[in-house]
């Protein structure tokens, strides 16, 4: 996944002020490196916070992570005379992540995340700790982050643990095309490593930016996915002549759910003018898979939209812990680095995403299948000697089977740690690795229903589609051409899948027919 889904204009830096951050903007600095800077009032509170732990220090007050081990450890009072070996020793044990690197979208969204979460001021770093993030992402170093070890709580110990390793001159990065070392790349970038004080190893590390950044990705990329399933929809609806009355406005009347009515709306606008649906007069409904688009589509939506929302909060928020609330000078020691809220609505964008797929699917099968289409089977002239499209549904099929793996929650499993005194956690960067991987596979299928529904409005009339369906149509058809006799179809697959996980699709459509999510 990735490009540049329905992304605005880049308009100079984006501005950490430790809240206000969108999705959109989250994004942009991730997959098009859009410079950062710190507003002068956020290096302010974080400055402010800083003086309010010094002074604790200072007064040798025992309080957890600034005077004390970590977890199990946390009645181990640590001397000053230490505070600082202690970060270091921190950074280094918890990086014990495995696995492939996740991609760098994922971590320059989770370098960004972490330095908007300690601008918010309650952390007790140094400005000079948020400024070099920012300058890790201003100079386009990638820390090497492994993307599996995270329970998501405290947060994304291990794999954060990676990230903040780079600050220090130690793990490894990716920078100009190579995999070099830590001590390296910040030379090489014009960096000095930083000497980690009291309490900023633990507020590198303490958060949920990593199962949060993975998240904010997916759920942009979900939303071009919808929109997506239903331009593709909308070909198969002409493709199989489908009756329109399942997409009258008095049915989402009486059953108002607002994603339900809004796809009922858009699938309309796609297949205006369209002389091919409705076209079979002995039809009197359609089966579910085209009957109830508007319903199973609708709950995508609508699903998308809560997830959203969850997601916009979670960027904007303070995860770490203690947090120093220094207008009302206390220390509090809870929980917000604790990943359920990330993990459940992932777990939800998951199910939700995975209906798209699933029911797109079956829309296939009817296309390709002669008994249901009244279309030469699979779709192609000589069926026999040619098999056509006959194992593109194959792959279809498997990906959906794939997603409803991939669907069982993680948010609902729990694995005690830290000798019991973390004893139940989240799972939340697995909530969200899977959440992508489902919305990368359904934007597999979703390609290949273009492919499928496009050719089988060809062996309609192509001169009788919809104003929407019809801009769809000649975008694909400018990639892909009819496939008369058989050939590998794998990259013809690919060709449409880009299409699609790309945002040219839904571009194509929303210039002339704006659609509504």
């Amino acid at each position: 996944m990735g490009g540049s889904i329905h992304l605005s204009p880049v308009s100079g830096p984006v501005e950490i002020d430790g809240g206000g951050m969108t999705i959109e903007e989250v994004v942009q600095v991730a997959r098009r490196a859009r410079e950062v800077t710190l507003s002068p009032s956020s290096i302010e509170r974080i400055a402010a916070s800083r003086a309010m732990l010094e002074k604790l220090v200072r007064e040798e007050r025992v309080v957890y992570g600034i005077t004390t081990g970590f977890g199990r450890f946390s009645d181990v009072v640590i001397s000053k005379e230490d505070a600082a070996r202690l970060q270091k020793n921190l950074i280094a044990s918890h990086a014990a992540a495995v696995g492939e690197p996740l991609p760098a979208e994922v971590v320059r969204g989770a370098l960004l995340l972490r330095a908007v979460a300690l601008a918010g001021g309650y952390s007790g770093v140094r400005p000079l700790v948020v400024e070099q993030l920012v300058a890790l992402l201003n100079k386009g170093v990638v820390p090497l982050v492994p993307c599996q070890g995270s329970l998501g709580a405290s947060g994304d110990l291990a794999p954060l643990a990676h990230l903040a390793l780079v600050l220090t001159g130690q793990g490894e990065a990716f920078f100009r095309g190579r995999r070099i070392s830590g001590a390296a790349v910040l030379a090489e970038a014009g960096m000095e490593p930083v000497t980690l004080m009291e309490k900023e190893g633990l507020a590198l590390i303490n958060g949920t930016q990593i199962m949060t950044s993975l998240a904010a990705l997916a759920v942009f990329d979900a939303g071009n996915i919808v929109k997506a399933a239903q331009i593709t929809a909308a070909l198969t609806l002409e493709a199989l002549m489908a009756v329109p009355d399942a997409f009258d406005p008095l049915l989402a009347r009486v059953r108002p759910h607002r994603g339900q009515a809004r796809t009922a709306r858009n699938i309309v606008r796609l297949v205006e003018g369209s002389a091919l649906i409705g076209a079979d007069r002995r039809k009197v409904q359609d089966a579910y898979s085209l009957r109830c688009i508007p319903q199973v589509h609708g709950a995508t939506a609508d699903a998308l939209d809560y997830v959203r929302g969850v997601i916009e909060v979670e960027i904007n928020s303070v995860t770490d812990n203690p947090l120093l609330f220094v207008e009302e000078g206390r220390v509090l020691s809870g929980g917000n680095f604790h990943g359920q809220p990330v993990a459940q609505a992932m777990d939800f964008l998951a199910i939700a995403v995975a209906e798209l797929g699933s029911i797109a699917e079956r829309r296939v099968e009817r296309a390709v299948n002669p008994s249901l289409s009244g279309l030469p089977p699979f779709l192609i002239h000589e069926g026999g000697l040619n098999s056509g499209f006959m194992i593109a549904q194959y792959t279809a099929a498997s990906l959906a089977s794939e997603n409803k793996v991939l669907c069982h929650p993680a948010g609902v499993d729990s694995i005690p740690s830290s000798a019991n005194q973390e004893d139940h956690v989240s799972m939340g960067a697995t909530a969200a690795r899977k959440a992508r991987q489902v919305v990368e596979n359904v934007s597999r299928i979703l390609g290949i229903e273009l492919l499928t529904a496009a050719q089988a409005v060809d062996f309609r009339n192509p001169q009788k589609m919809g104003r929407g369906t019809a801009l769809a149509h000649r975008l694909l058809r400018e990639e892909v051409p009819f496939i008369a006799r058989d050939q590998p179809l794998y990259p013809l697959i690919n060709r449409a899948v880009e299409l699609v996980s790309g945002g040219r699709l839904v571009e194509a459509v929303e210039k002339e027919i704006p659609l509504e999510l």
